[in-house]
């Protein structure tokens, strides 16, 4: 009886799916616009969850820009690369690294030595753990012993625990218990349904109402310290996402995890993940070709480019965030409106003026000088990527408004490279947050963006992808994922995008 149960209940949901037809046309083109993280994912999870028995289907990914990743980028300064864009990524961030496995990534190597921490308030460092060096090239070496590091490491937790007490435990306890809920997402498909909004998606996890609230008012609930809050909380949130505390919660909570232990990058850029997953999807990829209008004609969308090209596909995606694109969607689409948060990194290869923080040498400032929240501060962070020698690092600033030359020339004594970024990064938190939806039509136009609201990560953006792809295997293929197959490395051949 259970058995006939299930069968009819399968058949219900696929007839639902696909009310005209059980069966999808012999041929289909899905169009995925936006090469980065969300898109290529996208095209990876429809390739690894489409059945043997689902027609051959064709895959084209448009990308307005020459490359591929999106908000992953890289830069390259006095011949080493660093990240430019989305830089890190959670030990928990399992499709990356189940992305890293299947596409034979270089996990980077942590630094061996621990970054010096300093909160800068505009006049004074508020708060600076301690760290060891020396001019003296043998003692230096010596300092940086694992040993010497591990006591080092002991100190600045009891400097931390001195300034800011249990609270620090406390904040540990929320950020875990977020993830925790966040877990969800990556069971198997038996338990965990297709979603056709965020807000049932968030729901269904147990971090809608994280959404509903500033990260300033659940934390204050959870029990941490003011002191906390508005120093190494803020401090954080400022990095990460460059907004204050009254950001959105479940943001907020994204930011401070992604301040923990264990993180990680992929060496030689994290854009490698999209590349490796295009390669890998047997897909048509268009460089250099922006979609300036989605049209439904009835039985398939008109896509038309920049290029003057059009291209019919029975399934689009959206995968790059709409707020500063001019798309034209006949029908018109309803989403809400949203602001994106931009942040301005500053690449800058000389040496820090010491004065400019009221210090004798350069040598007493942090690796990574943090700030409170202030409107007259010029920026949110300063860190050091390499050092190259006494007189030579390479710095990377995050600043919510350009830092120009006039501002640097104050802020270092030396300056022999200096690249600038404008980033359209990630939408601007406010609570409570409204969420567009995954779907922008009734039919078959996706929208993997939508989710961002929630918060903005190379791998929410690949949890949302997966999500999409089994919607759209569900609605348009008609199908019930029972399983998944898993990618190989693939090496260079046919099929391989050797332009990425």
């Amino acid at each position: 009886m259970s058995g006939v149960l299930l069968l009819l209940l399968t058949f219900f949901a696929v007839s639902k799916a696909q009310p005209h037809s059980n069966d999808p046309p012999p041929s289909s083109t899905v169009c995925i616009v936006g090469a980065g993280i969300g898109g290529s994912s996208v095209a990876h999870f429809l390739r690894k969850y489409s059945p043997d028995s689902t027609p051959a289907t064709k895959i084209r990914v448009f990308e307005r820009n020459g490359v591929v990743g999106g908000r992953t980028a890289t830069v390259t300064v006095a011949g080493e690369t660093f990240e430019a864009g989305a830089s890190i990524l959670h030990p928990k961030n399992l499709h990356a690294v189940d992305y890293t496995k299947i596409l034979n990534l270089k996990v980077k190597e942590p630094r061996s030595d621990s970054l010096s921490l300093g909160i800068w308030n505009g006049n004074e460092f508020v708060f600076k753990t301690v760290t060891l060096s020396s001019n003296v090239p043998f003692i230096d070496k010596l300092l940086k012993l694992p040993i010497i590091n591990s006591l080092v490491s002991l100190v600045n937790s009891a400097l931390m625990f001195f300034r800011y007490g249990f609270s620090l435990f406390t904040m540990q306890n929320f950020v875990e218990s977020t993830v925790g809920r966040f877990l969800k997402y990556y069971e198997g498909h038996g338990s965990r349904p297709i979603f056709e909004t965020v807000d049932e998606m968030l729901q269904w996890a147990g971090l809608y109402n994280l959404t509903t609230r500033t990260l300033q008012d659940e934390l204050v609930d959870t029990g941490l310290s003011t002191l906390l809050i508005n120093e190494l909380v803020t401090v954080i949130t400022r990095i990460n996402y460059g907004q204050s505390v009254y950001m959105s919660g479940l943001a907020g909570a994204v930011s401070l995890a992604g301040s923990g232990g264990g993180l990680w990058s992929i060496e030689g850029g994290n854009w490698q993940m999209a590349a490796g997953l295009i390669n890998q999807s047997n897909v048509a990829l268009h460089l250099h070709e922006e979609i300036k209008s989605v049209a439904d004609l009835g039985d398939y969308y008109e896509l038309n480019s920049t290029k003057g090209k059009s291209y019919k596909c029975e399934v689009a995606v959206v995968a790059t965030p709409l707020d500063e694109l001019d798309i034209e969607f006949v029908p018109p689409i309803s989403i809400p409106e949203r602001k994106l948060q931009h942040t301005h990194t500053t690449f800058v290869r000389g040496l820090l003026n010491p004065a400019y923080f009221g210090l004798k040498a350069v040598t007493k400032v942090p690796d990574l000088v943090g700030t409170i929240e202030d409107p007259n501060l010029p920026f949110s962070s300063i860190s050091v990527l390499k050092k190259h020698n006494e007189k030579e690092s390479t710095y990377k600033i995050f600043s919510r408004q350009p830092m120009t030359d006039a501002l640097l020339d104050r802020v270092f004594s030396v300056r022999k490279e200096t690249i600038r970024i404008n980033w359209a990064a990630y939408p601007h938190y406010h609570a409570p947050e409204v969420f567009a939806p995954f779907i922008l039509d009734r039919r078959h136009l996706y929208y993997v963006n939508a989710f961002e609201n929630a918060a903005s990560t190379m791998e929410t953006s690949a949890v949302a992808a997966e999500n999409i792809a089994r919607l759209i295997l569900s609605r348009y293929f008609g199908r019930v994922i029972m399983h998944s197959s898993n990618l190989s490395a693939s090496s260079p051949g046919e099929g391989t995008h050797l332009d990425l």
